[in-house]
């Protein structure tokens, strides 16, 4: 938070990698060792809060973080406790779910979305396709990406209707709430390395092949000449190696390595 830079040694394994995933961190290499370095303070300040609420702790601006709690709470050593569990829902039509038994319809106009604390008493009709979105601009602008879902959809001869679901904050609710219902999951992630990896290990490694697919639009060869180099590269001596034995997700993971580009999702909604 300082802007030094930090061993990889001295970074949890599973958090360096998903801060080089999100693109977060700068490389600095001497040999085999590896340090690393914030690309952008408040970018990375505001990941890690949204990832976990005990990473608040990072908007004290104070030197002493132990003094203020014991200040503000008398204790110095609070229990972590999530006080917001769950993640956020959306869709563009109503679609009547269920919430501890009750009917719930999801439908929020434009301009706002849902958030469901209690997940494991949430529940929706079988035919109904979910879609995690992974960027946030993408997730609050579905109406603007309505006609590019439906087509998409039936192509793919899957449920047209759909609710929108989203990882942030980040947590293992999302994935634990799909793993408990039959219906079908759709990853809508960026076309790069660190997105596909994203999706086979926390999605696909735990819903299976049969449950769940990454969406890999019909133009994305063209899409991708425009991508970003750069971003290739930051991301391919981690994630050359991935593999896919879903023969479409292996033939973009080839053709990204082919063109040595990445493309953000973002591309995909309409101005």
């Amino acid at each position: 938070m300082t802007g030094e830079q930090v061993a990889g040694s001295k970074i949890n394994n599973k958090l360096l990698e998903e801060l080089l995933a999100e693109g977060l961190l700068l490389v600095n290499s001497r040999g085999s060792r590896k340090s690393y370095r914030a690309r952008d303070v408040n970018a990375l300040k505001r990941y890690l809060i949204d990832k976990d609420e005990n990473y608040r702790m990072l908007e004290v601006d104070v030197l002493d973080s132990r003094a203020y709690m014991a200040a503000e709470t008398g204790n110095s050593k609070l229990a972590i406790v999530r006080s917001c569990p769950g993640f956020p829902v959306n869709s563009y039509e109503s679609i009547e779910c269920w919430l501890n038994t009750e009917p719930f319809v999801v439908n929020p106009q434009e301009g706002y979305f849902f958030f469901v604390t209690e997940w494991n008493h949430f529940s929706i009709p079988e035919d109904v396709t979910v879609i995690g979105i992974e960027n946030m601009e993408n997730f609050r602008l579905i109406r603007q990406q309505r006609s590019f879902f439906g087509t998409y959809l039936k192509t793919r001869r899957l449920p047209t209707k759909v609710l929108f679901v989203s990882r942030y904050p980040q947590s293992v609710d999302l994935r634990k709430w799909l793993v408990s219902i039959p219906n079908h999951y759709l990853h809508f992630g960026d076309f790069d390395l660190a997105g596909i990896h994203i999706f086979l290990s926390e999605f696909q490694r735990y819903l299976g092949k049969e449950r769940s697919s990454y969406l890999i639009p019909d133009d994305i060869k063209s899409r991708l000449k425009s991508g970003s180099r750069k971003r290739y590269d930051e991301q391919f001596c981690r994630f050359k190696d991935i593999k896919s034995d879903c023969c479409e997700l292996q033939q973009l993971i080839d053709l990204i390595h082919a063109e040595r580009k990445a493309y953000d999702q973002e591309g995909y909604i309409l101005s």
